[in-house]
């Protein structure tokens, strides 16, 4: 039975990004050897979208948008774009010191990591 997940996010910065992720937004995290950290993530949901073309995207969870984009912008985090009144929740996206970006979002739905 599957019992758990594994995400993959690919940087032209690893470590920059490795960095970010345990000091930053303070993720614990093993070593795999080499420098190579494995982060424990909050609890995760998956959905699928319709789209034209197969991709993927990471988006974290927080309850306010407003005071997580105000602590993580007192560590120096910056943000892409304003944050948008979606349907689904308040949405906005973080840069990652290796030039990728990742989604943040305060759900207006029932969080299935609630179940």
């Amino acid at each position: 039975m599957i019992d758990g997940a594994h995400v993959i996010l690919y940087s032209r910065d690893a470590e920059a990004d490795r960095e970010f992720l345990r000091d930053v937004l303070g993720f614990p995290h093993v070593d795999a050897g080499g420098g190579w950290l494995i982060f424990k993530l909050p609890p995760a949901e998956a959905a699928v979208h319709p789209a034209g073309a197969p991709s993927s995207e990471l988006y974290f969870m927080c309850d306010d948008l407003d005071v997580t984009m105000a602590e993580l912008s007192g560590r120096g985090v910056s943000f892409a774009g304003p944050v948008t009144e979606e349907r689904w929740g308040r949405v906005t996206r973080l840069h990652l010191p290796g030039g990728g970006e990742v989604g943040l979002y305060e759900p207006r739905h029932q969080r299935a990591t609630d179940l």
